[in-house]
């Protein structure tokens, strides 16, 4: 079952991922180690080849130098792929998934370090179990890597083709008269509720719900923006979105 978390980012913006589970993860790792064992089986030729011109005392440097590069180069793949491609190898790439901070924000280098120093841990069967059992077990899905380098695996988004632009970026919203004057309001609270707005047809109706009662819902109170009983609560939250932004030449 398709789990979402809902996030706070540092601009105070609610953000919303897909978190990616057993299966995605799974082949995203078989890809890489693909990958891996692609680019390794390559270089054992090659050096095979440069050993063998060189004679038995230079195919022993080499075979050092091969085994020094084939221990590394695994954990070396995911650290930098993660921390220089902004959460993805080759093999998340092709699933659809991305690494991200436990808070919705790009991984970071340090973090993509950490997580994949205990990579060693998919390589042996006990581990790579409790690996498995620590995502079933934490609410964000979280291998033990995962939970050290405080990182999350999400679904990329993906743009809906049928996905309309949000009303509040054109024209005069036909409910503004309901939202009174928002002296109150500031543009924090803009940002957060225009983000709500333009993801709000996107998300899982249960989401859809979870952020209406925890995010736009306190705002409106405060807001002093009443709730109609045969008026969707996204409508008045467009409206005041609409009003607002026109207001304070924002849109």
């Amino acid at each position: 079952m398709p789990l979402d978390i809902a996030v706070l980012s540092p601009e105070k913006t609610v953000l919303t991922y897909r978190l990616a589970g057993l299966g995605s993860r799974a082949l995203a790792h078989f890809l890489d180690v693909l990958f891996i064992g692609m680019f390794l089986y390559a270089l054992l030729t090659l050096f095979a080849i440069v050993g063998f011109t060189f004679g038995r005392q230079g195919g022993e440097v080499v075979m050092g130098v091969l085994i020094f590069i084939t221990s590394l180069f695994p954990f070396a793949y995911f650290i930098f792929f993660e921390g220089l491609w902004n959460g993805q190898t080759l093999g998340k790439k092709m699933a659809g998934i991305r690494v991200r901070m436990a808070d919705g924000t790009p991984v970071t280098f340090a973090a993509s370090t950490g997580r994949n120093l205990l990579r060693v841990a998919d390589f042996l069967p006990a581990m790579y179990f409790i690996g498995t059992i620590s995502m079933f077990v934490n609410p964000k899905l979280q291998r033990v890597g995962d939970l050290i380098a405080g990182t999350i695996v999400t679904h990329e988004v993906r743009a809906i083709a049928s996905f309309s632009v949000a009303p509040h970026r054109v024209g005069v919203h036909p409910l503004e008269h309901l939202v009174g004057e928002l002296r109150n309001m500031t543009d924090a609270q803009y940002n957060v509720l225009r983000r709500y707005c333009d993801r709000f047809p996107e998300l899982p109706g249960e989401v859809q719900r979870h952020l209406t009662e925890t995010v736009w819902l306190p705002m409106a109170e405060f807001l002093g923006v009443k709730m109609q009983s045969d008026i969707h609560p996204l409508y008045l939250a467009e409206a005041t979105v609409m009003k607002y932004g026109r207001v304070r030449g924002l849109l």
